[in-house]
């Protein structure tokens, strides 16, 4: 049995988590702390921040910028 993730499931939570912050921020930007969305995505903090990272390069509906790196990332999301 293999450890690494399929890409099927990669691309799950990446679509998981893009639909969550486009909910969220179809009103304006928003900001956030991965370990404070961890629950309602259904993913680690480490997860989130590992997408985050993809998102910001791959996304063209959502505009990503990492914010604030004080004791964890605090991501700026807004729609394009």
């Amino acid at each position: 049995m293999s450890t690494t993730q399929s890409s099927d499931d990669v691309r799950s939570k990446e679509d998981r988590l893009r639909s969550y912050l486009k909910g969220k921020a179809q009103d304006g930007e928003m900001y956030f702390k991965s370990k404070f969305i961890a629950d309602e995505v259904g993913l680690s903090p480490k997860e989130i921040g590992a997408l985050m990272v993809k998102l910001k390069e791959n996304t063209i509906e959502l505009e990503i910028e990492k914010w604030s790196y004080t004791s964890a990332t605090t991501w700026r999301v807004e729609p394009a």
